[in-house]
């Protein structure tokens, strides 16, 4: 999802008040916590490791997925200055979806890291990441995750990859799609990871409760997103004779749309554990 340059205020709007942020610590502790770097420092630096090769496309190693995703996964909150009670995992007015909160983290050519703060019900709508890899860790909370990847081509007899003319699409702007993901993560969960053909590459967030979620992308987000409405296979598909493989159920037709107009991301400054460029 791309967050809109426009509404990031990284000079610090204080929507995310962190704890203790106007403590000034003694000297000495401050150079005390210089000997041991952050578990945010270290993120950055695998980071930096994993995607020091980084483009479109350009997919790291399974070892290098693994070691991102193993830092990734014993994060918690506190690492990065969060805790549930802070206003941006508020709901303010219940009447209207409620805003998005980004934390940016760090960005550079290869890769980008930041945070994004959902109240209860708040939604990330359908999108894509093209030619991305992604890895979102939900920090607290619970969230609704549902995810797809395009289906290339299928057979008459619902294989994948044959002879598509039984499943052409409803209408201009509709592509099949087959659903990766359709479950409730926690913060006890792994970190999910998305290639740029595969692992559900389009998704929605939606907030069971108040959460936060790290995602780590490489390359960072362009201005090439895309969003979609999603609609049940049998909704749009006239020939009930027809069953997919997996059933109708694992399958939906993705429309093209403009980002939805309710949809809105709020900048506000991370101010847990600095990252240093070495």
């Amino acid at each position: 999802m791309r967050t809109e340059k426009g509404l990031v205020d990284r000079k610090g709007q204080n929507i995310c008040k962190f704890p203790g942020e106007k403590t000034n610590k003694p000297k000495k502790n401050r150079k005390r916590n210089k000997k041991s770097p952050s578990v945010v420092q270290k993120l950055f630096e695998t980071c930096q490791e994993v995607f020091a090769t980084g483009g479109a496309g350009v997919v790291p190693s399974p070892e290098d997925v693994e070691r991102l995703r193993s830092v990734l996964d014993s994060m918690k909150p506190e690492d990065v200055g969060l805790t549930e009670d802070m206003a941006c995992f508020q709901m303010i007015d219940r009447e209207t979806t409620p805003p998005i909160i980004y934390l940016h983290l760090y960005e550079c050519n290869r890769f980008s890291i930041g945070i994004f703060c959902l109240p209860q019900s708040g939604v990330i709508p359908l999108h894509n990441h093209p030619g991305m890899t992604v890895f979102s860790k939900l920090l607290f909370g619970s969230m609704h995750i549902k995810s797809y990847d395009w289906v290339t081509d299928v057979s008459d007899n619902g294989k994948e990859n044959l002879n598509p003319s039984p499943y052409q699409s409803p209408g201009k702007g509709f592509r099949l799609a087959k659903t990766k993901n359709d479950s409730v993560f926690t913060a006890q969960s792994n970190t999910s990871i998305l290639y740029p053909a595969a692992g559900g590459n389009m998704h929605c967030f939606t907030a069971v409760t108040p959460c936060a979620v790290l995602d780590v992308l490489g390359p960072p987000y362009s201005d090439d997103c895309t969003y979609y409405r999603d609609f049940p296979y049998a909704s749009l598909s006239g020939d009930a004779g027809l069953e997919p493989e997996g059933g109708r159920a694992a399958y939906s037709w993705l429309e093209e749309r403009e980002k939805p107009e309710d949809f809105v991301v709020l900048g506000a400054m991370y101010k847990g554990p600095k990252i240093v460029e070495k």
